[in-house]
């Protein structure tokens, strides 16, 4: 599961750490995102553009790479139980992850953030399924060794 602000990192340079690591998993890991995370993009496009300096065929090159990486899922097939589970989790954090969670718990995988408050305050709630980019690093190298 792959939160908006990786999403963000990777569009405005695919070259990075985070566009390195969605573009070159190959078949190692599968990203998912909710259909929220199109929408995230898609009202943030002019911040995005103007941040990066790309044209708008640039970032929708971009995007599209991305994209094909991501599996995009419907966060209404999600059931109420791992919504309110996920929105407790999220309750003092950052409220608004709380589609990253669930979409997470519903999917029985990792959140791959780069938001350190919701990263730590998980964390802090002994929430195990939740990494940062370090950490997928490291699941990875270990995968592939």
């Amino acid at each position: 599961m792959i939160d908006t602000n990786i999403l963000f990192s990777a569009l405005l340079n695919r070259k990075s750490t985070l566009g390195n690591l969605i573009l070159l998993s190959g078949s190692r890991v599968t990203f998912f995102g909710g259909n929220h995370l199109r929408d995230e993009i898609q009202r943030n496009w002019e911040k995005l553009r103007k941040i990066s300096g790309l044209s708008d065929k640039e970032l929708n090159d971009s995007f599209f790479v991305l994209s094909k990486k991501v599996s995009f899922i419907e966060e209404e097939l999600i059931p109420l139980e791992i919504w309110l589970k996920a929105e407790k989790l999220t309750m003092g954090i950052d409220i608004d992850d709380t589609p990253f969670i669930a979409l997470a718990e519903y999917l029985s995988t990792f959140l791959w953030t780069g938001d350190k408050v919701l990263y730590n305050g998980l964390k802090k709630r002994n929430y195990k399924k939740v990494v940062n980019t370090k950490d997928l690093q490291r699941l990875l190298s270990h995968r592939h060794s």
